[in-house]
Protein backbone atom coordinates (compact mmCIF):
# COMPACT_ATOMS: atom_id res chain seq x y z
CA UNK A 1 0.00 0.00 0.00
CA UNK A 2 1.69 3.42 -1.34
CA UNK A 3 -0.98 5.50 -1.65
CA UNK A 4 -3.57 7.71 0.09
CA UNK A 5 -6.32 6.30 -2.51
CA UNK A 6 -5.40 2.61 -1.77
CA UNK A 7 -5.50 3.39 2.00
CA UNK A 8 -9.16 4.10 1.64
CA UNK A 9 -9.93 1.59 -0.78
CA UNK A 10 -8.49 -1.26 1.44
CA UNK A 11 -10.81 0.40 4.43
CA UNK A 12 -13.85 -0.20 2.60
CA UNK A 13 -12.84 -3.50 1.56
CA UNK A 14 -12.71 -4.40 5.60
CA UNK A 15 -16.36 -2.67 5.42
CA UNK A 16 -17.70 -4.77 3.51
CA UNK A 17 -15.94 -7.87 4.97
CA UNK A 18 -17.25 -6.70 8.48
CA UNK A 19 -21.09 -6.06 7.53
CA UNK A 20 -20.64 -10.06 6.71
CA UNK A 21 -19.28 -11.21 9.53
CA UNK A 22 -21.55 -9.39 12.08
CA UNK A 23 -24.48 -10.90 10.55
CA UNK A 24 -22.77 -14.23 11.24
CA UNK A 25 -22.21 -12.88 14.42
CA UNK A 26 -25.05 -11.96 15.37
CA UNK A 27 -27.02 -15.24 13.96
CA UNK A 28 -24.17 -17.23 16.06
CA UNK A 29 -22.91 -19.02 13.14
CA UNK A 30 -19.30 -20.93 13.09
CA UNK A 31 -16.49 -18.51 11.23
CA UNK A 32 -14.31 -20.20 8.80
CA UNK A 33 -10.65 -18.63 8.16
CA UNK A 34 -11.59 -17.42 5.02
CA UNK A 35 -14.67 -14.98 6.56
CA UNK A 36 -11.76 -13.37 8.81
CA UNK A 37 -8.86 -13.49 6.21
CA UNK A 38 -9.43 -10.14 4.59
CA UNK A 39 -9.50 -8.62 7.91
CA UNK A 40 -6.12 -10.53 8.81
CA UNK A 41 -4.78 -9.33 5.59
CA UNK A 42 -5.88 -5.64 5.85
CA UNK A 43 -3.93 -5.57 9.22
CA UNK A 44 -0.86 -6.79 8.00
CA UNK A 45 -0.92 -4.77 4.96
CA UNK A 46 -1.34 -1.72 7.08
CA UNK A 47 1.62 -2.37 9.91
CA UNK A 48 3.73 -3.13 6.63
CA UNK A 49 3.01 0.57 5.03
CA UNK A 50 6.36 2.63 5.41
CA UNK A 51 6.57 4.86 8.76
CA UNK A 52 8.40 7.84 10.28
CA UNK A 53 8.51 8.69 13.64
CA UNK A 54 5.51 6.57 14.22
CA UNK A 55 3.88 8.11 11.59
CA UNK A 56 2.91 6.19 8.36
CA UNK A 57 3.74 7.71 4.85
CA UNK A 58 1.04 7.53 1.97
CA UNK A 59 1.55 9.47 -1.57
CA UNK A 60 -1.01 11.67 -2.65
CA UNK A 61 -0.18 12.64 -5.81
CA UNK A 62 3.17 12.84 -7.86
CA UNK A 63 5.93 13.09 -5.13
CA UNK A 64 3.46 15.01 -2.52
CA UNK A 65 3.14 12.75 0.84
CA UNK A 66 1.09 12.67 3.66
CA UNK A 67 1.76 11.36 7.50
CA UNK A 68 -1.03 9.62 9.32
CA UNK A 69 -1.73 7.87 12.19
CA UNK A 70 -3.79 4.82 11.64
CA UNK A 71 -3.88 3.87 15.54
CA UNK A 72 -7.50 3.56 14.71
CA UNK A 73 -7.32 1.86 11.68
CA UNK A 74 -4.68 -0.86 13.19
CA UNK A 75 -6.26 -1.16 16.75
CA UNK A 76 -10.06 -1.88 15.66
CA UNK A 77 -9.12 -4.49 13.52
CA UNK A 78 -6.80 -6.06 16.08
CA UNK A 79 -9.64 -6.06 18.18
CA UNK A 80 -12.04 -7.75 15.61
CA UNK A 81 -9.62 -10.15 15.25
CA UNK A 82 -9.76 -10.98 18.35
CA UNK A 83 -13.18 -10.94 19.24
CA UNK A 84 -13.47 -13.42 15.71
CA UNK A 85 -10.78 -15.83 16.72
CA UNK A 86 -10.92 -15.89 20.63
CA UNK A 87 -14.13 -15.00 21.31
CA UNK A 88 -16.03 -12.05 23.28
CA UNK A 89 -14.67 -12.93 26.79
CA UNK A 90 -11.14 -12.88 25.27
CA UNK A 91 -12.06 -9.44 24.10
CA UNK A 92 -13.56 -7.98 27.31
CA UNK A 93 -10.03 -9.08 29.15
CA UNK A 94 -8.17 -7.26 26.33
CA UNK A 95 -10.88 -3.84 27.18
CA UNK A 96 -10.20 -4.52 30.75
CA UNK A 97 -6.32 -4.18 30.36
CA UNK A 98 -6.14 -1.07 28.29
CA UNK A 99 -8.76 0.69 30.12
CA UNK A 100 -8.52 1.90 33.08
CA UNK A 101 -11.79 1.10 35.67
CA UNK A 102 -13.38 -0.79 33.00
CA UNK A 103 -15.14 -3.76 34.80
CA UNK A 104 -16.01 -1.21 37.81
CA UNK A 105 -17.28 1.39 35.11
CA UNK A 106 -19.10 -1.35 33.38
CA UNK A 107 -20.63 -2.77 37.05
CA UNK A 108 -21.76 0.89 37.52
CA UNK A 109 -23.86 1.45 34.71
CA UNK A 110 -25.34 -1.89 34.70
CA UNK A 111 -26.08 -1.45 38.19
CA UNK A 112 -28.09 1.82 37.46
CA UNK A 113 -30.16 1.19 34.73
CA UNK A 114 -30.90 -2.62 34.93
CA UNK A 115 -33.96 -2.42 36.24
CA UNK A 116 -35.39 0.71 33.84
CA UNK A 117 -36.92 -0.54 30.74
CA UNK A 118 -35.74 1.29 27.33
CA UNK A 119 -37.87 2.08 24.87
CA UNK A 120 -35.86 4.41 22.55
CA UNK A 121 -31.85 5.32 21.99
CA UNK A 122 -30.52 8.28 20.52
CA UNK A 123 -26.84 8.50 20.12
CA UNK A 124 -23.89 10.83 19.01
CA UNK A 125 -21.46 8.56 16.78
CA UNK A 126 -17.81 9.27 17.01
CA UNK A 127 -16.17 9.69 20.61
CA UNK A 128 -19.30 8.29 22.18
CA UNK A 129 -20.41 4.64 20.98
CA UNK A 130 -17.29 4.77 18.64
CA UNK A 131 -13.75 5.04 19.46
CA UNK A 132 -12.31 8.28 17.53
CA UNK A 133 -9.85 8.26 14.37
CA UNK A 134 -7.71 10.66 12.71
CA UNK A 135 -10.00 10.77 9.57
CA UNK A 136 -13.50 10.46 9.29
CA UNK A 137 -13.45 8.72 5.61
CA UNK A 138 -11.99 5.72 7.51
CA UNK A 139 -13.41 5.26 10.87
CA UNK A 140 -15.09 2.29 9.52
CA UNK A 141 -17.29 0.57 12.19
CA UNK A 142 -15.79 -2.66 14.00
CA UNK A 143 -17.40 -5.82 13.90
CA UNK A 144 -17.46 -6.21 17.86
CA UNK A 145 -19.11 -2.59 18.36
CA UNK A 146 -21.79 -3.26 15.91
CA UNK A 147 -22.41 -6.55 17.78
CA UNK A 148 -22.84 -5.27 20.84
CA UNK A 149 -24.73 -2.02 19.75
CA UNK A 150 -27.49 -3.97 17.46
CA UNK A 151 -27.63 -6.74 20.45
CA UNK A 152 -29.16 -3.82 22.41
CA UNK A 153 -30.64 -1.70 19.48
CA UNK A 154 -32.50 -5.52 19.15
CA UNK A 155 -34.46 -4.62 22.86
CA UNK A 156 -35.88 -1.07 21.79
CA UNK A 157 -38.79 0.06 19.87
CA UNK A 158 -36.46 2.63 18.08
CA UNK A 159 -32.53 3.16 17.89
CA UNK A 160 -30.88 6.18 16.36
CA UNK A 161 -27.09 7.05 15.79
CA UNK A 162 -27.54 11.04 15.59
CA UNK A 163 -23.99 12.49 13.96
CA UNK A 164 -23.13 16.20 12.73
CA UNK A 165 -21.52 13.82 9.79
CA UNK A 166 -22.86 13.76 6.40
CA UNK A 167 -25.04 11.20 5.29
CA UNK A 168 -23.20 9.26 2.34
CA UNK A 169 -20.72 10.62 0.35
CA UNK A 170 -19.00 9.81 2.66
CA UNK A 171 -20.89 9.87 5.31
CA UNK A 172 -22.88 7.41 8.25
CA UNK A 173 -24.19 4.95 6.24
CA UNK A 174 -21.07 4.33 4.37
CA UNK A 175 -18.82 3.38 7.37
CA UNK A 176 -21.32 1.88 9.33
CA UNK A 177 -21.61 -2.06 9.51
CA UNK A 178 -24.80 -2.67 11.93
CA UNK A 179 -27.43 -4.79 9.77
CA UNK A 180 -29.50 -2.17 7.68
CA UNK A 181 -32.94 -1.54 9.61
CA UNK A 182 -31.80 -2.51 12.98
CA UNK A 183 -30.87 1.39 13.43
CA UNK A 184 -32.28 4.92 12.36
CA UNK A 185 -29.63 6.90 10.67
CA UNK A 186 -29.99 10.65 11.20
CA UNK A 187 -26.98 12.49 9.81
CA UNK A 188 -26.36 16.54 9.73
CA UNK A 189 -27.18 16.98 13.51
CA UNK A 190 -30.63 15.51 12.24
CA UNK A 191 -31.55 17.19 9.31
CA UNK A 192 -31.52 14.14 7.15
CA UNK A 193 -31.99 10.21 7.87
CA UNK A 194 -32.40 7.06 6.43
CA UNK A 195 -35.27 5.38 8.42
CA UNK A 196 -35.44 1.65 9.09
CA UNK A 197 -37.09 1.00 5.47
CA UNK A 198 -34.27 2.53 3.63
CA UNK A 199 -36.25 5.87 3.02
CA UNK A 200 -34.14 9.23 3.05
CA UNK A 201 -36.01 12.06 4.79
CA UNK A 202 -34.90 15.26 5.25
CA UNK A 203 -35.63 18.77 6.86
CA UNK A 204 -36.97 21.64 4.58
CA UNK A 205 -34.69 24.01 3.61
CA UNK A 206 -35.75 27.46 2.09
CA UNK A 207 -34.54 28.20 -1.41
CA UNK A 208 -32.97 31.16 -0.48
CA UNK A 209 -30.64 29.57 2.32
CA UNK A 210 -29.75 26.71 -0.13
CA UNK A 211 -28.41 29.05 -2.77
CA UNK A 212 -26.45 30.57 -0.09
CA UNK A 213 -25.06 27.24 1.20
CA UNK A 214 -24.41 26.55 -2.63
CA UNK A 215 -22.20 29.46 -3.03
CA UNK A 216 -20.11 29.20 0.20
CA UNK A 217 -19.54 25.63 -0.77
CA UNK A 218 -18.29 26.56 -4.13
CA UNK A 219 -16.27 28.67 -3.20
CA UNK A 220 -14.64 26.43 -0.01
CA UNK A 221 -14.25 23.65 -2.63
CA UNK A 222 -11.83 26.82 -4.55
CA UNK A 223 -10.13 27.41 -1.70
CA UNK A 224 -9.24 23.97 -0.57
CA UNK A 225 -7.95 23.11 -4.36
CA UNK A 226 -5.02 25.66 -3.47
CA UNK A 227 -1.89 23.74 -2.64
CA UNK A 228 -1.54 25.37 0.52
CA UNK A 229 -4.54 24.57 1.96
CA UNK A 230 -5.16 21.36 0.28
CA UNK A 231 -4.09 19.80 3.52
CA UNK A 232 -7.06 20.84 5.57
CA UNK A 233 -9.48 19.09 3.42
CA UNK A 234 -7.40 15.39 3.76
CA UNK A 235 -7.20 15.71 8.16
CA UNK A 236 -9.85 14.69 10.34
CA UNK A 237 -12.77 15.33 9.34
CA UNK A 238 -12.01 16.64 6.43
CA UNK A 239 -14.22 18.33 3.75
CA UNK A 240 -17.64 17.44 4.08
CA UNK A 241 -21.12 18.82 2.21
CA UNK A 242 -23.73 17.94 4.66
CA UNK A 243 -27.49 18.98 4.82
CA UNK A 244 -27.40 22.38 5.89
CA UNK A 245 -24.42 22.55 6.56
CA UNK A 246 -20.59 21.99 5.91
CA UNK A 247 -17.85 21.06 7.95
CA UNK A 248 -13.99 21.91 7.12
CA UNK A 249 -11.40 20.56 9.35
CA UNK A 250 -8.10 23.04 10.69
CA UNK A 251 -6.87 20.50 12.98
CA UNK A 252 -6.56 16.62 13.64
CA UNK A 253 -6.73 14.64 17.01
CA UNK A 254 -2.82 14.09 16.60
CA UNK A 255 -2.69 18.27 16.29
CA UNK A 256 -0.66 18.00 12.75
CA UNK A 257 -1.31 21.13 11.91
CA UNK A 258 0.71 23.85 13.58
CA UNK A 259 -1.66 26.48 15.74
CA UNK A 260 -1.00 29.47 13.90
CA UNK A 261 -1.70 28.02 10.89
CA UNK A 262 -4.56 26.39 11.85
CA UNK A 263 -6.03 29.44 13.26
CA UNK A 264 -4.97 31.57 9.85
CA UNK A 265 -7.28 28.99 7.93
CA UNK A 266 -10.07 29.16 10.37
CA UNK A 267 -10.09 33.32 10.04
CA UNK A 268 -10.07 32.38 6.02
CA UNK A 269 -13.27 30.56 6.60
CA UNK A 270 -14.46 33.12 8.73
CA UNK A 271 -13.85 35.94 6.05
CA UNK A 272 -15.58 33.56 3.44
CA UNK A 273 -18.87 32.87 5.58
CA UNK A 274 -18.70 36.96 5.80
CA UNK A 275 -18.87 37.99 2.50
CA UNK A 276 -21.04 35.36 1.17
CA UNK A 277 -23.89 36.26 3.33
CA UNK A 278 -25.24 37.59 6.80
CA UNK A 279 -23.68 35.62 9.68
CA UNK A 280 -27.21 36.48 11.89
CA UNK A 281 -29.28 36.13 9.32
CA UNK A 282 -27.94 32.61 7.00
CA UNK A 283 -25.35 31.30 9.36
CA UNK A 284 -23.40 30.41 12.17
CA UNK A 285 -20.02 29.07 12.78
CA UNK A 286 -18.90 26.18 15.39
CA UNK A 287 -15.59 25.97 15.75
CA UNK A 288 -14.59 22.75 17.82
CA UNK A 289 -11.01 23.58 17.74
CA UNK A 290 -10.65 20.62 15.39
CA UNK A 291 -13.61 21.34 12.83
CA UNK A 292 -14.95 24.99 11.98
CA UNK A 293 -18.82 23.37 11.06
CA UNK A 294 -20.71 26.17 8.82
CA UNK A 295 -24.59 25.84 10.03
CA UNK A 296 -27.64 27.43 7.91
CA UNK A 297 -29.98 28.96 10.40
CA UNK A 298 -33.32 27.55 11.17
CA UNK A 299 -36.43 30.20 12.78
CA UNK A 300 -36.39 30.63 16.13
CA UNK A 301 -39.71 29.10 16.97
CA UNK A 302 -39.30 29.35 20.83
CA UNK A 303 -38.86 32.74 21.42
CA UNK A 304 -39.25 34.60 17.89
CA UNK A 305 -36.16 36.45 18.03
CA UNK A 306 -33.08 36.06 15.73
CA UNK A 307 -32.92 32.88 13.59
CA UNK A 308 -30.84 29.96 15.49
CA UNK A 309 -28.41 27.46 14.42
CA UNK A 310 -30.00 23.71 13.93
CA UNK A 311 -28.56 22.16 16.59
CA UNK A 312 -29.11 18.20 17.78
CA UNK A 313 -31.83 19.14 19.86
CA UNK A 314 -34.00 20.40 16.83
CA UNK A 315 -32.76 17.15 15.52
CA UNK A 316 -34.44 14.79 18.09
CA UNK A 317 -37.46 17.09 17.81
CA UNK A 318 -37.91 16.68 14.02
CA UNK A 319 -37.32 13.12 14.26
CA UNK A 320 -39.75 12.45 17.13
CA UNK A 321 -42.16 13.75 14.75
CA UNK A 322 -41.19 12.54 11.30
CA UNK A 323 -39.55 9.35 12.09
CA UNK A 324 -42.31 8.23 14.99
CA UNK A 325 -40.20 8.00 17.59
CA UNK A 326 -42.84 7.93 19.95
CA UNK A 327 -40.75 9.54 23.13
CA UNK A 328 -43.62 10.85 24.98
CA UNK A 329 -43.95 6.71 25.94
CA UNK A 330 -40.78 7.35 27.88
CA UNK A 331 -37.45 5.03 28.81
CA UNK A 332 -35.51 7.06 26.63
CA UNK A 333 -32.03 7.00 26.56
CA UNK A 334 -29.71 9.51 25.17
CA UNK A 335 -25.73 9.62 24.81
CA UNK A 336 -23.13 12.00 23.63
CA UNK A 337 -19.68 13.20 24.65
CA UNK A 338 -19.19 17.29 23.44
CA UNK A 339 -21.12 20.02 24.13
CA UNK A 340 -23.19 19.31 21.10
CA UNK A 341 -24.46 16.44 22.24
CA UNK A 342 -26.16 18.16 25.34
CA UNK A 343 -29.55 19.74 23.43
CA UNK A 344 -30.40 16.13 22.85
CA UNK A 345 -31.36 16.13 26.29
CA UNK A 346 -33.66 19.17 27.14
CA UNK A 347 -35.22 17.99 24.05
CA UNK A 348 -35.75 14.49 24.90
CA UNK A 349 -37.11 15.33 28.49
CA UNK A 350 -39.78 17.54 26.43
CA UNK A 351 -41.21 14.71 25.71
CA UNK A 352 -40.73 13.11 28.99
CA UNK A 353 -39.45 12.96 32.03
CA UNK A 354 -38.17 9.15 31.79
CA UNK A 355 -34.84 9.77 29.86
CA UNK A 356 -31.86 8.95 30.81
CA UNK A 357 -28.54 9.89 29.90
CA UNK A 358 -25.05 8.61 29.30
CA UNK A 359 -22.37 10.54 28.40
CA UNK A 360 -18.26 9.37 27.12
CA UNK A 361 -15.84 12.15 29.24
CA UNK A 362 -12.81 10.88 26.70
CA UNK A 363 -10.80 12.03 29.43
CA UNK A 364 -12.16 16.30 29.75
CA UNK A 365 -12.69 16.52 33.41
CA UNK A 366 -13.88 20.35 32.30
CA UNK A 367 -16.67 18.98 29.70
CA UNK A 368 -17.91 16.49 32.63
CA UNK A 369 -18.43 18.71 35.55
CA UNK A 370 -20.58 20.40 32.55
CA UNK A 371 -22.35 18.24 31.52
CA UNK A 372 -23.44 16.98 35.44
CA UNK A 373 -23.66 20.55 36.29
CA UNK A 374 -26.44 21.20 34.16
CA UNK A 375 -28.09 17.30 34.12
CA UNK A 376 -26.64 16.12 37.60
CA UNK A 377 -28.22 12.71 37.26
CA UNK A 378 -26.37 12.33 34.42
CA UNK A 379 -23.75 8.76 34.09
CA UNK A 380 -20.52 9.51 32.85
CA UNK A 381 -18.13 6.57 31.56
CA UNK A 382 -14.62 7.05 30.43
CA UNK A 383 -14.58 5.82 26.66
CA UNK A 384 -16.72 4.51 24.00
CA UNK A 385 -15.37 1.02 24.65
CA UNK A 386 -17.25 1.37 28.04
CA UNK A 387 -20.33 2.58 26.92
CA UNK A 388 -20.84 0.29 24.05
CA UNK A 389 -19.63 -2.74 26.64
CA UNK A 390 -22.06 -1.61 29.15
CA UNK A 391 -25.13 -1.53 26.13
CA UNK A 392 -24.19 -5.13 25.67
CA UNK A 393 -24.16 -6.33 28.97
CA UNK A 394 -27.47 -4.98 29.96
CA UNK A 395 -28.76 -6.68 26.67
CA UNK A 396 -27.54 -9.42 27.39
CA UNK A 397 -28.99 -9.17 31.34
Amino acid sequence: METLKTFYDLMFQTRDARRLLVLDCLENKTLEHKDILPLKQALATLEATPKKENQYILKLEGEKTIALDLSYEIDELKKDLLFLEKGEDALLKFLENIHADFETQIKSVVSALSAKKFHTLITDRDGTVNNYCGRYASSIQSVYNAVFLTRFAKKLDNAVILTSAPLRSIGLVDISVVPQGAFIHAASKGREYINKKNKRCHFPIKEEKQKKLDEFNAELSSLVKNPQYAKFALIGSGLQFKFGQTTIARQDITKSIPKDESLRFLKLVENLVSRIGNQKQFFRIEDTGKDVEIILTVENVQSGLDPKDFDKGDGVAFLEKHASLHMAKGGNLICGDTPSDIPMIPAALHYSNDTTAIFVSNGNEEFEQKVKRLYPNTIVVSTPDILVTALNALARD
